[in-house]
């Protein structure tokens, strides 16, 4: 098979090539991803900010971000249903069955029955999982403190509290 030469696959277009380096894209903090932003857009940068280095100081545990949400559900409220943990954790019904299951394989996770609808699974932590919480809660409290760096207990009690009234006034929406 006959392959072009690096020269005839190439643009030749100077005026697309010049548009492209005139962009530039300023990083977090500056411009449009500073406090210009929409406060949308700073909060969903934040978010992967945090959910990236969250990913990184938790990968040598085996525990991704999407687990350890569903493993603080559940240590904060035993006898979650899954519907109910996808519900708290933010992630579809689908993604906390597979994690479900993963954790369950595990050992991290048990199944109960249901005292009373015996088709509901109920979920809580094994002391296997307790344990692996108790590693994966102790980096995430450092990133936390790391996130609060710079705050007075005031400031960060009213961040706490602006964040707790985004979510529940827009509850309705």
């Amino acid at each position: 098979m006959l392959r072009k030469s690096p020269a005839i696959t190439r643009s030749k277009s100077p005026a697309k090539s010049a548009a492209s380096e005139a962009v530039h894209v300023p990083p977090p903090g500056e411009g449009k991803r500073g406090e210009d932003g929409y406060l949308g857009y700073l909060l969903r940068q934040a978010h992967a900010a945090v959910r990236l280095t969250m990913e990184r100081t938790l990968a040598d545990l085996g525990v991704t971000s999407p687990q350890f949400a569903v493993l603080t559900m559940l240590n904060a409220y035993p006898g979650l249903s899954g519907a109910d943990v996808a519900r708290l954790t933010f992630l579809t019904p689908q993604t906390v069955g597979v994690i479900i299951r993963n954790l369950e394989r595990d050992g991290a996770i048990v199944m109960t029955p249901h005292p009373v609808h015996g088709r509901i699974q109920q979920w809580k932590l094994t002391r296997r999982g307790t344990t692996l919480l108790k590693a994966c809660r102790e980096r995430v409290i450092a990133l936390e403190k790391r996130l609060a760096g710079g705050l007075d207990a005031k400031a960060e009690a009213s961040i706490r509290r602006w964040l707790a009234n985004v979510a529940t006034d827009l509850q309705e929406d």
